[in-house]
């Protein structure tokens, strides 16, 4: 694939810029800091960005349903954030010990269950071995529910086009999953490797579909996109001018507008580092779920 033309759209110099997610009855890009904590809104027609601060480390969000707000999972627990005011209300209180653990990527599948991956993230006091963390989902009815997968760092949550595969990062191994999905019950079935990327390239980050069933993936500190077919092969490869990509989504009117986050990690890095950046695609991408249930 020929390397296209990209363009910085928000010099955000973000800690860890994440979860770009496309609203498109608003016309907007959500995302997030996940290191200096807030959840962004940026207007993709006047790039006009709107911060919510928020009080610890996020690891993913979606918009509620009425979309006058987020459900945010914060290092100490999941919270409703009321975007008028600014505050939080908890719902739960965070199901790992927030000292050595934290929230790490979410999405929500088809019928609005938000899936919350977990970091290995201790904080610079606590003494601890690395230790791997569960995946759950969760929904304004059922509330928090573990999953059975665990992994030092959950990232890269898509889902292939007609939702029976489930596929997620275990980055720290440098693997690619795909999980059977059940959609009507939100559960998971067989597990199998789809891809592998050797940690001197970099290590899989979030992930994306396109609609011809393509898996996209940010290769951080690879400073790269890998898009790979439907049978693992890698397809193509998209130079970036930044080291750390993090996640990327697709939007627009044709869902070939591909923004891409990326993070600083608060070091001295390419110009630009921790950006949002902006590509087109010769496909359309699949969109992400922006409300939760």
């Amino acid at each position: 694939m020929p390397n296209p033309e990209i363009e910085l759209v928000v010099d955000a110099k973000a800690v860890i810029g994440e979860s770009p997610l496309w609203c498109k009855d608003q016309g907007a890009l959500y995302w997030i800091d996940v290191k200096a904590p807030a959840l962004y809104r940026t207007e993709i027609a006047t790039l006009e960005t709107t911060p919510w601060s928020l009080p610890s480390d996020i690891g993913g969000f979606a918009l509620k349903s009425d979309a006058a707000g987020a459900i945010v999972a914060l290092r100490n627990g999941m919270f409703g954030l009321d975007f008028a005011s600014g505050k939080l209300a908890k719902l739960f209180d965070a199901p790992f010990d927030s000292r050595t653990h934290r929230f790490n990527e979410a999405d929500c599948d088809s019928n609005g269950r938000l899936w919350i991956g977990t970091m290995f993230d201790p904080n610079p006091y606590a003494r601890s071995a690395p230790t791997k963390g569960n995946l759950y989902s969760f929904t304004a009815n059922g509330g928090l529910l573990q999953q059975d997968d665990r992994s030092l760092l959950h990232n890269g949550f898509a889902w292939i086009p007609d939702g029976k595969e489930f596929f997620l990062a275990h980055s720290r191994e440098g693997r690619i999953y795909a999980f059977a999905f059940d959609v009507e019950r939100g559960t998971l079935g067989r597990k199998r490797i789809f891809a592998e990327i050797p940690n001197a390239l970099g290590i899989p980050d979030g992930g994306a579909f396109d609609e011809h069933g393509c898996y996209w993936c940010a290769i951080h500190r690879g400073g790269r996109l890998h898009r790979y077919a439907p049978d693992g092969r890698l397809d193509a490869v998209i130079e970036l001018p930044v080291q750390n990509p993090t996640m990327m989504a697709f939007c627009g009117p044709d869902l070939r507008d591909l923004y891409v986050t990326s993070a600083t990690h608060g070091k001295p890095g390419k110009p630009h580092e921790g950006g949002i950046f902006h590509l087109r695609t010769d496909v359309p991408g699949l969109a992400r779920r922006a409300y939760v249930c």
